[in-house]
């Protein structure tokens, strides 16, 4: 399925990442674990850069931070696209773990499959190590909240 490249972002990564770093500054607290690397036409790139701290036992990446990288390849995509609001909010997330990920740089390629008035609808691939392979693919849902009068 194609990216919906007829959307046109709004912000760049810098930009979003500057937002995510004082409306959400819990996320990465000292540390730049996730991050948005690319905005572009109908998507985002985002990136977790695991550690121990994101590992279960048995040195694979947990499933709760995949599942966070998921979430964040959306937050990013809806901010980008539909504006800098920081209450849009998950209101679905969906995900299939595919193969165990190793510490170290994990990609999301995130598309939006829908941008409405409301809603945004997106799917992320989430790829790692040296052959790029998909770790997991997820799918969810964002509101957006209705524009403020000013």
């Amino acid at each position: 399925m194609p990216a919906q490249t007829s959307l046109k972002p709004v912000m760049t990564a810098a930009e979003v990442n500057a937002l995510l770093a004082t409306a959400y500054p819990q996320l990465n607290d000292q540390f730049s674990f996730y991050e948005a690397l690319e905005v572009f036409p109908g998507g985002c790139t985002v990136r977790l850069n695991a550690d121990e701290r994101h590992l279960r036992p048995g040195g694979t990446v947990s499933g709760p931070s995949l599942f966070t990288l998921a979430d964040i390849g959306g937050y990013v995509c809806v901010l980008s696209h539909a504006g800098p609001d920081a209450l849009s909010v998950t209101i679905n997330l969906n995900i299939n773990f595919m193969r165990k990920a190793e510490a170290g740089p994990i990609d999301g390629h995130c598309r939006i499959l829908k941008l409405g008035k409301n809603l945004m609808v997106f799917d992320i691939d989430i790829v790692a190590g040296p052959d790029g392979q998909t770790v997991a693919q997820a799918n969810g849902t964002y509101s957006i909240p209705p524009k403020r009068q000013k």
